[in-house]
């Protein structure tokens, strides 16, 4: 059986651009609060995901991330900017609009990368995101200054 083949019997199997986009904004663009259960079952049980904050293995410590997330944020929205498939890897290019209890509404402006296994579930995620420059960049007075020291140390 080879890896189409393989896809073609499994129900949860993300095939193309359109699938993935579909999945993710109707992740993100609930009531407020992101549902994930829709999505969880094209994530392999082995998934590894790493982004600028965390490394995470397992479905069971993924799953309890997203429900992390959910509580901590009171509006979460994401748009998919542009998604794009190579071989078994898509790469999604993305803006999250997420609003904390007690600080102003932020947009982070990030990427995905998810590889497929050859059932075509998420085995691999690994996002990329300025998580401190785009969060400070909202607030008054303090994400000018973030980003004149940014720019005097680094840039």
């Amino acid at each position: 059986m080879n890896s189409l083949d393989k896809q073609e019997s499994t129900p949860y199997c993300i095939k193309d651009v359109e699938t993935l986009k579909e999945l993710w904004t109707k992740t993100y663009n609930t009531e407020g609060k992101p549902d994930w259960s829709h999505i969880l079952p094209y994530y392999d049980d082995n998934i590894y995901f790493r982004d600028s904050i965390q490394g995470i293995s397992g479905i069971d410590e993924f799953r309890a991330m997203t429900e992390r997330l959910s509580q901590r944020s009171k509006d979460l929205k994401m748009k998919v900017v542009r998604a794009s498939k190579q071989e078994n890897i898509f790469f999604v290019e993305w803006e999250m609009t997420i609003s904390y209890k007690k600080n102003p509404s932020s947009v982070l402006y990030g990427a995905s990368r998810l590889t497929l296994n050859e059932e075509g579930k998420i085995v691999e995620q690994r996002d990329y995101y300025d998580l401190w420059g785009d969060i400070f960049d909202n607030i008054p007075r303090f994400g000018k200054a973030y980003r004149r020291f940014m720019k005097r140390k680094f840039g």
